[in-house]
């Protein structure tokens, strides 16, 4: 084994011990006169050379099992970390892949498969879903006037409020411009109303001269609401609160 880990070959080895054989039996034949005795001790010099051959390619062979084991558990380990990490960035880029890099918060395509997702679900367990839809009120004014920097500065205000103000399992997204939508399980109009008046209240504190116009819609138990659906009740219920202004239309 230390001859392994120095680097000399097994055939290095074979042929350092045929040599030595050479000499030992060299020096036996000069020292034994009686052939029974010479033969009888080169027999077991052959025999004892032989054993220690064999305990030497033991050790050798172990060794380099020893080795192949070794790798291939550094090699497993290496697949798994490898594995959970490719794991960890496909998740990320999934998230990102379903996040608006302006405001944080989910973006059109995410709020379209979600939104789908828990109208079924608040069909099969007979439960209320509220819609949120708001825009802010005359955005490209805004822009216009103070530039698109202070534009994406209100719309990223807009996410970091919602993402404050909801619970954890709703679901604020950002539709497209100005345009959010927050989906609301197990939620009725009343406390979707309660949740649109801390938002009003929290954006008119930071922007006093802007204002926004909601539309709420909910689902109803026998009414076979689709995702698209709702998103055009509530939209339509937007753009008639825009006509009085403070007020969220419910119906």
């Amino acid at each position: 084994m230390i001859h392994k880990r120095i680097g000399v070959e097994p055939k290095l080895y074979l042929s350092a011990v045929r040599t030595l054989k050479e000499i030992v039996v060299k020096m036996l034949t000069r020292f034994i006169d009686a052939e029974e005795l010479l033969e009888k001790t080169l027999d077991a010099l052959d025999k004892l050379i032989y054993f220690d051959t064999t305990l030497v390619f033991d050790a050798y062979i172990e060794s380099l099992i020893g080795e192949i084991k070794s790798a291939k558990a550094k090699s497993e380990k290496y697949a798994s970390s490898l594995e959970e990490k490719v794991a960890e960035r496909t998740q990320q880029l999934e998230e990102l892949a379903k996040t608006d890099p302006l405001t944080g918060i989910y973006n059109q395509r995410a709020m379209h498969e979600m939104l789908r997702r828990d109208i079924a679900v608040a069909k099969r367990r007979k439960t209320i879903l509220c819609l949120v839809y708001f825009d802010v009120d005359n955005f490209k004014e805004i822009n216009d006037k103070l530039g698109h920097i202070e534009g994406d500065n209100v719309l990223r205000f807009v996410g970091q409020s919602l993402l404050s103000l909801i619970r954890k399992v709703d679901i604020p997204c950002r539709y497209g411009g100005d345009e959010f939508v927050v989906i609301l399980p197990e939620c009725d109009i009343v406390n979707a109303v309660k949740i649109c008046e801390k938002l009003v209240k929290v954006f008119n504190d930071k922007y006093p001269d802007f204002s926004l116009s909601i539309g709420l819609a909910q689902t109803e138990e026998g009414q076979d609401y689709g995702a698209e659906q709702l998103i055009k009740i509530a939209d339509k219920k937007m753009y008639l609160s825009k006509k009085e202004v403070g007020s969220y239309i419910t119906s």
